[in-house]
Protein backbone atom coordinates (compact mmCIF):
# COMPACT_ATOMS: atom_id res chain seq x y z
CA UNK A 1 0.00 0.00 0.00
CA UNK A 2 1.39 3.39 -0.98
CA UNK A 3 0.44 6.38 1.10
CA UNK A 4 1.01 9.97 0.12
CA UNK A 5 3.33 11.91 2.36
CA UNK A 6 1.60 14.98 3.72
CA UNK A 7 3.64 18.15 3.47
CA UNK A 8 4.60 20.13 6.52
CA UNK A 9 3.46 23.73 6.65
CA UNK A 10 4.75 26.47 8.92
CA UNK A 11 2.95 29.42 10.45
CA UNK A 12 2.77 31.59 13.52
CA UNK A 13 0.55 30.20 16.28
CA UNK A 14 -2.70 31.76 17.44
CA UNK A 15 -3.13 32.72 21.10
CA UNK A 16 -5.91 30.14 21.47
CA UNK A 17 -3.38 27.40 20.62
CA UNK A 18 -1.38 27.97 23.79
CA UNK A 19 -2.78 24.86 25.52
CA UNK A 20 -1.95 22.77 22.44
CA UNK A 21 1.66 24.00 22.57
CA UNK A 22 1.88 23.31 26.29
CA UNK A 23 0.53 19.78 25.85
CA UNK A 24 2.99 19.10 23.03
CA UNK A 25 5.82 20.46 25.24
CA UNK A 26 4.91 18.22 28.20
CA UNK A 27 4.15 15.08 26.18
CA UNK A 28 7.36 15.39 24.17
CA UNK A 29 9.54 15.81 27.24
CA UNK A 30 7.84 12.93 29.06
CA UNK A 31 8.10 10.48 26.17
CA UNK A 32 11.25 11.53 24.31
CA UNK A 33 13.55 12.65 27.13
CA UNK A 34 12.87 9.86 29.65
CA UNK A 35 16.11 8.07 28.72
CA UNK A 36 18.21 11.11 29.64
CA UNK A 37 16.29 12.54 32.60
CA UNK A 38 14.72 11.06 35.74
CA UNK A 39 10.99 11.34 36.49
CA UNK A 40 11.76 14.05 39.10
CA UNK A 41 13.80 16.02 36.56
CA UNK A 42 11.04 15.72 33.96
CA UNK A 43 8.43 16.84 36.48
CA UNK A 44 10.53 19.91 37.35
CA UNK A 45 11.15 20.70 33.67
CA UNK A 46 7.51 20.41 32.60
CA UNK A 47 6.29 22.44 35.59
CA UNK A 48 6.98 25.60 33.59
CA UNK A 49 3.48 25.26 32.13
CA UNK A 50 2.30 26.41 35.57
CA UNK A 51 3.84 29.82 34.81
CA UNK A 52 1.28 31.54 32.55
CA UNK A 53 3.44 34.66 32.23
CA UNK A 54 6.30 32.62 30.72
CA UNK A 55 3.95 31.19 28.09
CA UNK A 56 2.17 34.45 27.33
CA UNK A 57 5.57 36.11 26.92
CA UNK A 58 6.54 33.31 24.54
CA UNK A 59 3.65 34.09 22.22
CA UNK A 60 3.72 37.86 22.66
CA UNK A 61 7.45 38.61 22.66
CA UNK A 62 9.18 35.86 20.68
CA UNK A 63 9.17 34.79 17.07
CA UNK A 64 7.31 31.47 17.24
CA UNK A 65 6.70 29.04 14.40
CA UNK A 66 4.52 25.96 14.49
CA UNK A 67 4.95 23.02 12.16
CA UNK A 68 1.66 21.59 11.00
CA UNK A 69 0.77 18.35 9.25
CA UNK A 70 -2.81 17.39 8.33
CA UNK A 71 -4.10 20.32 10.41
CA UNK A 72 -2.26 19.03 13.49
CA UNK A 73 0.51 20.98 15.23
CA UNK A 74 3.47 18.59 15.15
CA UNK A 75 6.18 20.89 16.47
CA UNK A 76 7.10 24.42 17.43
CA UNK A 77 10.18 26.55 17.92
CA UNK A 78 10.88 30.07 19.11
CA UNK A 79 13.52 32.69 18.57
CA UNK A 80 13.99 35.16 21.41
CA UNK A 81 15.43 38.48 20.30
CA UNK A 82 17.38 37.68 17.15
CA UNK A 83 19.78 34.95 18.17
CA UNK A 84 18.48 32.71 20.99
CA UNK A 85 16.49 29.55 20.30
CA UNK A 86 14.29 29.27 23.38
CA UNK A 87 11.77 26.52 22.60
CA UNK A 88 12.27 23.68 20.11
CA UNK A 89 9.95 20.68 20.40
CA UNK A 90 8.66 18.07 17.96
CA UNK A 91 5.52 16.09 18.85
CA UNK A 92 6.33 12.68 20.33
CA UNK A 93 4.42 10.90 17.53
CA UNK A 94 6.23 12.78 14.74
CA UNK A 95 9.88 12.25 15.68
CA UNK A 96 12.45 11.35 13.01
CA UNK A 97 10.38 12.55 10.05
CA UNK A 98 12.51 15.53 9.06
CA UNK A 99 10.23 18.02 10.79
CA UNK A 100 12.91 19.27 13.19
CA UNK A 101 15.31 19.85 10.32
CA UNK A 102 12.76 21.91 8.38
CA UNK A 103 11.68 23.84 11.47
CA UNK A 104 15.30 24.56 12.39
CA UNK A 105 16.04 25.87 8.87
CA UNK A 106 13.11 28.29 9.14
CA UNK A 107 14.29 29.55 12.54
CA UNK A 108 17.87 29.99 11.33
CA UNK A 109 16.63 31.89 8.27
CA UNK A 110 14.62 34.22 10.52
CA UNK A 111 17.66 34.77 12.76
CA UNK A 112 19.72 35.74 9.71
CA UNK A 113 16.96 38.11 8.53
CA UNK A 114 17.09 39.76 11.96
CA UNK A 115 20.83 40.31 11.60
CA UNK A 116 22.08 37.57 13.91
CA UNK A 117 25.69 36.53 13.43
CA UNK A 118 25.47 33.70 15.94
CA UNK A 119 22.79 31.39 17.32
CA UNK A 120 22.69 30.42 20.99
CA UNK A 121 20.60 27.96 22.95
CA UNK A 122 20.46 25.87 26.10
CA UNK A 123 20.08 22.34 24.77
CA UNK A 124 18.91 19.20 26.56
CA UNK A 125 20.99 16.03 26.63
CA UNK A 126 18.35 14.51 24.33
CA UNK A 127 18.48 17.28 21.70
CA UNK A 128 22.26 17.78 21.75
CA UNK A 129 23.03 15.36 18.86
CA UNK A 130 20.43 17.05 16.64
CA UNK A 131 21.88 20.50 17.26
CA UNK A 132 25.43 19.22 16.76
CA UNK A 133 24.29 17.87 13.37
CA UNK A 134 23.14 21.41 12.52
CA UNK A 135 26.59 22.84 13.29
CA UNK A 136 26.23 23.80 16.95
CA UNK A 137 29.08 23.30 19.43
CA UNK A 138 28.75 22.99 23.20
CA UNK A 139 30.41 25.82 25.10
CA UNK A 140 29.76 24.27 28.51
CA UNK A 141 27.72 21.73 30.41
CA UNK A 142 25.26 23.33 32.82
CA UNK A 143 23.63 22.03 36.00
CA UNK A 144 20.43 24.01 36.54
CA UNK A 145 18.48 23.65 39.74
CA UNK A 146 14.76 23.71 38.97
CA UNK A 147 12.22 23.01 41.71
CA UNK A 148 14.75 21.00 43.70
CA UNK A 149 15.95 18.91 40.74
CA UNK A 150 19.23 19.42 38.90
CA UNK A 151 18.70 19.49 35.14
CA UNK A 152 21.74 19.06 32.93
CA UNK A 153 21.83 20.89 29.64
CA UNK A 154 24.41 22.44 27.36
CA UNK A 155 25.01 26.05 26.39
CA UNK A 156 25.50 25.69 22.64
CA UNK A 157 26.36 28.11 19.88
CA UNK A 158 26.60 28.23 16.13
CA UNK A 159 28.25 31.01 14.14
CA UNK A 160 26.16 32.21 11.22
CA UNK A 161 28.61 32.80 8.42
CA UNK A 162 27.10 34.91 5.67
Amino acid sequence: KITAVSPISFRKPHMDELKTLQTLFVDTIKSVCHKDYTPDQIKAWTASIENPQRWNDLLNDQYVLVAEKNNTIVGFASLNEKDYIDFFYIHKDYQRQGIAKQLYEKIETEARLRGATILLSDISITAKPFFESRGFCAIRKQNNEVRGAVLVNYKMTKPLIT
